[in-house]
């Protein structure tokens, strides 16, 4: 039975991809709502049908009242038993299988669903952001926001159908009873009402501003919380204990005021509703017995007004609750929309084509990318990197060396100029067909906290496990991986490394790293400090293997450590965002230039910062 429920909508239902969701709240959450569109109109018909239920018992409790005042017991059983009968058989029988068809559409087959399909879709769409757009916020706050988004909205949906509509068919159903009774009964209960609905949009109006700056305050301790715990490292070893505590308590001390405000919010609504229903209660009750003493009302409907005016009296606190946490939820997803229902700022071209990669030529024309500000990065830089060429690039921090290499990714897109594939300009073509048929080992290697082998895998999931290990050999690092153990008890290949690869030195997670790229196998290759966090030792291990992986390779390789590089068939010395010189190693030594004193002032084989004075562009 639950599970016919819990499977009325599939969460994961495919869906047409936008790259600009609807960047106000109700369109945003109806986009989500679509496949619930009929389960929605079923628990609003349930939710009225069992307040109907509700009202419909205290009017006969009125009855009972009257049939037991006005006739003996052996009467009553004669004259009513069969009435009776029924009304017991409702009760027992009807009302529950009513009441759990109710909450198994609500509670079984809507809730689990409704915020598995925002939660899901909204990681998607996230993770369809560029890298540019990761690096302009807090993966912690990020991460908060896609968490906290679904259940607030399913919170919202939840008290639209098990309070807001059960409440308004309530309030519906006590009018019509008290108007049958008595039409004057009606006209406290409008009255209540009347102010009932100002105290509600004052509540309304205020709190969901108030819930969304709350939302955001918590946000923000996330995202600098989760940054302390991730910079761990750095936190101990500058000894900046006491202040990351001071950090993370400026934001949690906004947390606290925002939160404050809102529950002075809450303290108001609930002496302002204690007041308004005292008047309800002396205004309907006492209205009723004064028509019972003039004669004009019997004692079951003094009972049944008695009883719906209690009854309200106790579900107005619920419902101005769950009035209030809707709209305190809709702040939550309003906060969250800030990041979930952001534009995808770098898309593909509608029908762009995979690149069609051939002999792995690349050019660069007249490619310029300040990251807007300017300046940094590449100025009008243009390059022709033949197929197997292997290229080096070197130059101090800022120079562009990885600027060039995050556009031949498209993490970025040049902000004028265009950059060529085998012909193809990669803004043309699919940004997963390009990144396939480049590898890259980065000098800030971060892995996965997933096992050794996961980590290798990701470069070719289809991999066997014959080539994951012969990948392992080559990159010198299975010796090393047999002798891993993590706190579960995993050894070897099946060992978890740690969030971004703690639990390994950088050796060793740069040693998965190639591993990675040696099992993608891909034409293309970028090593970024590829060898940086090696020992000479193990370096000296593994430069063959180096060079024979990129055998048939059109190579791009950055380094500060020259020696890695100058085998290589070219060398690119980058110097504020142009080519200042090129050649083979040799031919650069010999020419004397800014590549022969970087050069000279290595020390352990790194580039000195400062030359002895500026090189005139090329």
């Amino acid at each position: 039975m639950f599970r016919r429920f819990e499977n009325i909508v599939d969460p994961y239902t495919p869906y047409e991809e936008t790259d600009t969701p609807p960047q106000r709240l109700w369109p945003f959450l109806w986009a989500y709502a679509q496949p619930f569109k009929r389960w929605f109109a079923l628990a609003a018909v349930l939710s009225v049908l069992v307040a109907a239920v509700e009202i419909g018992l205290i009017h006969y409790m009125g009855r009972i009242v009257d049939i037991l005042s006005r006739n003996t017991p052996a009467d009553v059983w004669s004259a009513h038993r069969w009435e009776l009968i029924g009304i017991a058989l409702f009760i027992l029988v009807l009302r529950p299988v009513l009441q759990a068809l109710d909450v198994l559409v609500l509670n079984n087959g809507l809730m689990p669903n409704f915020g598995t399909l925002i939660r899901w879709r909204a990681h998607r769409h996230v993770l369809r952001q560029s890298v540019g757009w990761f690096e302009n916020d807090f993966a912690g706050r990020i991460a908060n926001r896609i968490m906290q988004t679904p259940p607030a909205a399913n919170e919202s949906m939840f008290q639209i159908f098990d309070a807001m509509t059960f409440a308004l068919a309530y309030l519906v159903g006590a009018a019509v009873l008290l108007a049958d009774a008595d039409g004057r009964l009606v006209l406290p209960l409008l009255a209540w009402f009347a102010l009932y609905g100002v105290l509600l949009h004052w509540t309304i109006t205020r709190v969901g501003p108030a819930s969304k700056a709350a939302s955001d305050a918590r946000s923000e301790v996330t995202g600098r919380v989760v940054d302390s715990y991730t910079n761990i490292h750095s936190v101990k070893m500058f000894a900046h204990h006491d202040r990351e505590l001071d950090y993370a308590k400026e934001a949690i001390e906004e947390t606290r005021r925002t939160f404050r405000k809102e529950m002075r919010i809450y303290t108001v609504m609930d002496i302002s509703l204690t007041v308004l229903n005292g008047w309800l209660i002396v205004g309907v009750v006492g209205w009723c017995v004064a028509l019972w003493m003039q004669g004009a009302a019997s004692v079951g409907v003094v009972a049944a007004a008695t009883a719906l005016t209690l009854r309200l009296n106790a579900m107005t606190g619920w419902i101005m609750w769950a009035v209030s946490s809707f709209f305190r939820n809709l702040g939550v997803v309003a906060e969250g929309m800030e990041t979930i229902a952001q534009p995808i700022g770098l898309t593909d071209v509608p029908g762009a084509p995979a690149l069609v990669l051939g002999e792995g030529r690349i050019a660069f024309e007249e490619v310029s990318h300040h990251y807007g500000r300017g300046a940094g990065g590449l100025d009008r830089l243009s390059l022709n990197i033949e197929p197997g060429e292997k290229v080096g690039l070197i130059g101090r921090s800022g120079a562009g060396k990885s600027t060039l290499v995050k556009l031949l990714l498209r993490f970025y897109d040049p902000e004028s100029g265009r950059i060529l594939v085998d012909g193809q300009d990669v803004t043309q073509v699919s940004q997963e067909s390009l990144r396939r048929q480049v590898g890259m080992v980065q000098q800030d290697t971060a892995l996965l906290h997933r096992s050794i082998a996961e980590n290798i895998l990701y470069g070719r999931p289809e991999a066997s496990e014959a080539e994951m290990i012969a990948a392992a050999k080559r990159a010198a690092a299975d010796e090393f991986i047999h002798e891993l153990t993590d706190m579960e008890g995993n050894s070897g290949y099946l060992a978890r490394v740690g969030e971004r690869g703690v639990k390994l030195s950088g050796g060793q997670r740069q040693r998965i790293a190639l591993a990675r790229v040696i099992l993608k196998d891909a034409p293309i290759l970028v090593l970024d400090e590829a060898t940086s966090a090696l020992d000479s030792e193990v370096e000296a291990a593994i430069q063959d293997t180096l060079y024979g992986v990129m055998e048939g390779k059109t190579v791009i390789a950055i380094a500060h450590r020259l020696s890695t590089i100058a085998r290589m068939d070219r060398i690119l010395v980058l110097d504020g965002g142009h080519i200042v010189e090129q050649g083979t190693h040799a031919a650069l030594l010999a020419r004397g230039g800014l590549y022969a004193r970087f050069w000279e002032r290595q020390s352990g084989g790194f580039i000195g910062m400062v030359p002895d004075k500026p090189e005139a562009a090329e």
